[in-house]
């Protein structure tokens, strides 16, 4: 704190594991308020400890752009963000959205993607910790509307294929899919090439001066003749 005083916030964790994950440590504040607010356009995000955002923060602002103009909005869709985090996407793309369904699997990110809806007076948007499987079924989508625009930004593992499967159910219009990984990318959309048609895809350079990217591809269901 006294040589990088420009550190807002410093937290520490007790591991007496043998591997280093985080999901079940609680960090413990030392100094600060125990999160960080970071900025994309005109909109606010809290991040905990336990969340996921993108560590680039400059670059992420163009990874969420491209995302957003590959999603196609007009104001009228139900937009789902998948693996949403701390709704970052989500909220990224909400003025262009008649509606905002958040999925995320960790309670902690949910309750941070909460808390940035109201930092952004967000009002149409619902976010729920669970995994999508499960949380997407008849009885979700007759509370919250099938979606119009999905967009899955999931980890390194890609998706599972049980959730490849429920998008291949679902037949969402348009899928924006998100990967930090292309090998497990490519994967999914070859099982996902039964009922959908790659349109639209970018890699965005947010590890500069190493061979990792985020690619963004759209995918719009196919015509059946």
């Amino acid at each position: 704190m006294q040589q990088f005083p420009e550190i807002t916030t410093l937290l520490y964790t007790i591991n007496t594991k043998h591997n280093d994950s985080i999901y079940d440590l609680d960090p413990i504040v030392y100094h600060g308020k125990g999160y960080i607010i970071e900025k994309l356009e005109g909109f606010q995000f809290k991040v905990s400890p336990k969340s996921f955002f993108q560590t680039n923060t400059k670059q992420a602002e163009k990874l969420y752009t491209i995302t957003r103009e590959f999603a196609e909005l007009d104001g009228s869709q139900v937009l789902y963000d998948l693996y949403c985090g701390t709704g970052s996407i989500g909220i990224f793309c909400s003025n262009q959205a008649q509606k905002i369904i958040g999925v995320e699997a960790i309670e902690e990110a949910i309750t941070d993607a909460r808390e940035n809806a109201a930092l952004n007076n967000i009002h149409h948007s619902f976010f729920t910790a669970g995994d999508v499987i499960d949380v997407c079924d008849n009885a979700f989508f007759e509370t919250h509307g099938k979606p119009d625009v999905i967009i899955t930004d999931p980890p390194r593992a890609g998706m599972h294929e049980k959730l490849v499967k429920k998008l291949l159910e679902i037949a969402a219009p348009v899928i924006v899919y998100v990967s930090c990984n292309p090998a497990t990318q490519a994967r999914d959309l070859a099982l996902l090439d039964e009922k959908y048609a790659v349109t639209k895809m970018q890699p965005v350079d947010m590890f500069p001066h190493t061979h990792h990217i985020e690619n963004v591809v759209q995918l719009k269901l196919k015509t059946v003749i």
